[in-house]
């Protein structure tokens, strides 16, 4: 399954470098913590593999909070993710 990278996640003073908010395609809470625990995987142009882990829903919308082993670049925006 796919996913969208929407934004790192972020406060009013700190950005969580590691922290990324995804959009996996649900309309409500209920339905992204179906997510809870799965894995996910950013591929560069180059071939690279970050892999990464979804930790819980983000909002009342469905977008879904993931946690990567290091930081994705910041073109990683609105790339997709494959979720495992």
């Amino acid at each position: 399954m796919k996913a969208r990278v929407v934004q790192f996640r972020r406060s009013l003073k700190r950005i969580h470098e590691r922290h990324f908010i995804l959009d996996v395609g649900t309309g409500s809470r209920e339905e992204a913590g179906k997510f809870d625990g799965k894995e996910v995987v950013w591929k560069s142009p180059a071939g690279k593999e970050i892999k990464g882990k979804i930790s819980s829903p983000h909002g009342n919308k469905g977008l879904v909070r993931a946690i990567f082993e290091k930081g994705l670049p910041g073109q990683a925006r609105n790339d997709e993710v494959d979720v495992i």
